[in-house]
């Protein structure tokens, strides 16, 4: 088998149908859809018995972004894995095809692709994609940015390397920097398209940009955010949103909202790099879990 598909999900009823549809889709067929799912409550795992989905169960007591991965690729066919987040979808029938085809080069082990929001996206979350997954550029790089909402790596190379399962987020640049380190090679490919949608609180947002600044420092020790950091990079972004939001003619409509967001991003990533110590097992359940889990 060519490629297998990993999903990581929990209570991913509102855009797991369009994911799944979408890649069945594909004009790659030569595909299995691996669905691993963390306790979901809502109707997830019903949708996904309407498609041919195998479903791995992992306990949300034992869930990180890593080993929620490790699991599903495990079991996994492919000679070549595709991981997806269960609230995107892709944009068109060439996504995967797109995706695999860095792959003709030996030296590539992983590949990712381009999200851009809908219409309900944040104001500056269509920024931050804009800025992390340019338009019309595709190459092979030598930084390990990344991002696992929307990517691809060999199989061969993760039986060497696995995800480590330790981290709090950012699995996918911990993998990537160690797959360099071995002379592999990365590859972005612009044209491989997703729509990664976040319908996120404000504690959501500084949830997100808390736990990755925790695995950022575990990954990069030598990083900083000092709260001079913040004090610079919060009201910047604030400032370069209002700009392009008022050349749009939405700046009233999105005054409050651009505030809110770059606070929680900078602030989460602030508190995250103040991190002493492990992190305890209730803020990991905040981290993965903000809402209260029933059964």
């Amino acid at each position: 088998m060519k490629c297998s598909v990993v999903i990581r999900s929990f209570n991913e009823q509102k855009y797991l149908r369009l994911l799944l549809e979408g890649i069945l889709k594909q004009t790659e067929k030569d595909i299995e859809i691996i669905l691993v799912d963390s306790g979901s409550t809502d109707h997830t795992l019903a949708i996904a018995a309407e498609y041919p989905v195998q479903v791995v169960p992992i306990l949300s007591a034992d869930f990180t972004f890593g080993r929620a991965l490790n699991k599903g690729i495990a079991v996994a066919q492919g000679d070549f894995i595709v991981i997806a987040s269960a609230h995107v979808y892709p944009t068109d029938e060439y996504w995967i095809e797109k995706l695999l085809a860095p792959f003709q080069n030996p030296q590539v082990v992983l590949s990712y692709g381009r999200q851009i929001g809908n219409e309900i996206t944040k104001f500056s979350e269509h920024q931050v994609f804009k800025k992390w997954f340019p338009e019309g550029i595709s190459a092979v790089q030598d930084h390990p940015f990344c991002n696992n909402a929307n990517a691809a790596i060999r199989k061969s190379l993760w039986e060497l390397l696995p995800y480590d399962e330790s981290l709090t987020g950012l699995e996918d640049l911990d993998w990537a920097k160690r797959a360099l380190v071995l002379k592999h090679k990365l590859a972005y490919v612009s044209d491989a398209v997703i729509v990664h949608i976040h319908e996120e609180t404000p504690q959501r947002i500084l949830n997100r940009y808390r736990r990755e600044a925790i695995a950022y420092r575990r990954i990069f020790p030598e990083a900083t955010f000092s709260f001079a950091d913040f004090l610079y990079l919060f009201p910047s972004n604030v400032l370069s949103d209002y700009y392009f939001a008022a050349k749009q003619g939405i700046f009233f409509r999105e005054l409050s909202a651009i505030f809110v967001f770059r606070l929680m991003q900078f602030w989460g990533t602030y508190k995250g790099y103040q991190q002493k110590g492990e992190v305890s097992k209730l803020l990991k359940h905040r981290f993965y879990y903000p809402n209260k889990l029933k059964g």
